[in-house]
């Protein structure tokens, strides 16, 4: 009696997890979630198309027609838009190549996977905030709560360092200057790391923080009411709020989406520098430290 080939497939999602993604490229996290998303998609696709079961499911399934069918699905039945799309895409190519390393047999279908394109997308302008409308966020939250004073420092340091949100979450105690805080240490994509000054204003802020956090060196800097560690959805949708409240006394804010990348723009950290007293290449140097988010270097 001949035995049925063994199905490759779990074998290989398996790996490409546990081995490829994190123990031998270590990458972050955030990106391994999100490959494990787009899987997960997948194989939701498949199960709906071909009526099998994701532990069921062959590779032979995941040809090129396949996977364009599954991409138009994210978009139309999804909603999703194009630069989702090719994130999604990414994490398909990542894991062909995988296959054609490990299973030759598949290369011609993984190399038909690979040749689907990027879908162009638009690039919308990045915004920025004025002065006087960051200084409005800034001071909207209370100061008597305990929430609102970690609002006005976690926006202040949003706007001292141009952080992403992901840094801010992922920021521990010992990542600060210890007893003078006048330093950060951010921990960005790709396992970077940059030290970055903080103002005299945003340091004393810190100090006066950290005195009523835990004294171990990986107690988050960011919580919740529960201790838990803040999430970026967690800082995105304090941020709207405090932007709402804002535009009670700075009209300018009414009705304009306040995302905490809009304290990333170069410009802004410039100018404020300069303001502050820094000489002008300097503060143009460090609005351009490269970051490895875009084409266009800046921190």
């Amino acid at each position: 009696m001949t035995k049925s080939p063994v199905n490759p497939l779990p074998a290989l999602v398996q790996n490409f997890f546990a081995r490829h993604l994190m123990a031998e490229r270590q990458l972050n996290p955030c990106t391994v979630a999100s490959y494990r998303d787009t899987l997960r998609l997948l194989l939701g696709y498949g199960q709906a198309q071909t009526k099998r079961s994701a532990s069921e499911q062959r590779l032979e399934d995941w040809d090129a027609p396949h996977i364009l069918a599954f991409l138009e699905h994210l978009e139309k039945q999804r909603h999703g838009c194009a630069r989702s799309r090719n994130a999604r895409l990414a994490a398909i190519h990542c894991f062909m190549r995988f296959v054609a390393q490990r299973e030759p047999q598949f290369l011609a279908l993984a190399g038909r996977v690979l040749a689907i394109p990027n879908k162009r997308q638009s690039r919308p302008l990045l915004g920025y905030l004025t002065a006087a409308q960051v200084q409005a966020i800034l001071e909207a939250p209370a100061s008597d709560t305990f929430s609102g004073r970690r609002d006005r420092l976690l926006f202040q340091l949003l706007y001292n360092t141009g952080a992403r949100v992901s840094e801010i979450v992922a920021l521990n105690r010992q990542d600060l200057l210890l007893n003078t805080c006048q330093t950060v240490t951010l921990h960005g994509k790709g396992r970077k790391e940059r030290t970055v000054p903080l103002w005299p204003k945003t340091a004393r802020q810190m100090r006066q923080w950290l005195e009523q956090l835990p004294p171990e060196p990986l107690a988050p800097v960011f919580t919740n009411r529960r201790k838990d560690r803040l999430s970026r959805f967690g800082i995105e949708k304090r941020l709207a709020e405090a932007a709402q409240k804002a535009s009670l006394a700075c009209p300018s804010l009414r009705g304009r989406r306040v995302s905490p990348h809009v304290f990333r723009h170069p410009h802004r950290h410039a100018s404020a520098a300069v303001r502050r007293g820094h000489h002008r290449h300097c503060a143009m140097a460090w609005a351009r430290k490269p970051a490895d988010h875009s084409p266009i270097h800046r921190s």
